[in-house]
């Protein structure tokens, strides 16, 4: 029996987290931890990592039209931006392949989230410290950067690191502006969210049912409109009130968890 209020708060939750800097793999793991909610299913991973990836693909849609404008052979257009995402996305699918395993099973626990969450908070919290008393590109990523901003993409792997969160980290002790930082790491979602998406519809252990249809429809509907969302205002605002927010946000829940696991909750 699927339940239809959690289906939406799920959706809901991957929908706001995935593109903040505060980990939708843990947020989405803490509800069947704490209240016992049981796992919603491969199939329902499928409906809210494509509504994701169909609102960040329709919030850059000119960008990434341009981009694949670029790679059509005789365009002469500047190839510069594809190569850079195309070199910031491959440490991540070799780490990923290699470790898909332990990143399935062992990693996946509250401890890892726990301690994930404030290590990396912490981590965001000196990124954005160095970046507003540094000076900060306003350019595009170069070649170089972006294998480095690939390279630490590889730790959000690990449950509650947030990809969005390491990947602007990376970009912000490397000097760049918060809204370079985040426009590329969005950009960057593309090829990680539709790979994922992609490894999740080739496995064995999917199994649909017309009669749940709705539900996925449903989930895959909440999930892309408050990833649009989601989007539209950190951009809007993560120049204006940088990302100290979200480094509280990141130290309190993971204080509260460790007072849960300590308390045996």
């Amino acid at each position: 029996m699927i339940d239809w209020l959690q289906i939406v708060i799920l959706a809901l939750i991957q929908g706001v987290t995935e593109f903040l800097p505060v980990s939708s793999s843990a947020h989405l793991l803490l509800p069947s931890e704490f209240l016992g909610w049981p796992d919603q299913g491969l199939a329902f991973d499928i409906s809210v990592h494509a509504g994701t990836l169909c609102a960040v693909v329709f919030y850059f849609r000119q960008t990434l039209f341009g981009l694949a404008s670029a790679l059509m052979p005789g365009s002469g257009l500047d190839r510069s931006e594809c190569w850079t995402l195309i070199i910031a996305t491959l440490p991540v699918l070799l780490a990923g392949f290699l470790l898909k395993e332990l990143i399935a099973g062992e990693a996946r626990t509250v401890v890892v989230i726990t301690t994930t969450t404030l290590l990396f908070g912490i981590l965001l919290g000196c990124a954005d410290w160095v970046s507003r008393r540094g000076q900060r590109r306003h350019t595009a990523i170069r070649a170089r950067d972006a294998f480095l901003i690939g390279c630490a993409q590889t730790l959000a792997l690990i449950p509650g690191t947030s990809r969005s969160g390491i990947t602007i980290t990376a970009a912000l002790f490397l000097g760049y502006h918060p809204n370079v930082a985040a426009r590329f790491s969005f950009l960057l979602s593309v090829p990680v969210i539709a790979g994922a998406v992609f490894v999740m519809l080739t496995s064995d252990h999917i199994s649909l049912s017309a009669h749940a249809g709705a539900y996925y429809v449903i989930a895959f509907l909440v999930s892309g409109c408050f990833a649009y969302a989601t989007i539209s205002a950190f951009i809007y605002w993560v120049s204006k009130i940088g990302l100290m927010p979200f480094v509280v946000y990141r130290l309190l829940l993971g204080f509260m968890l460790w007072i849960g696991i300590v308390e045996g909750l």
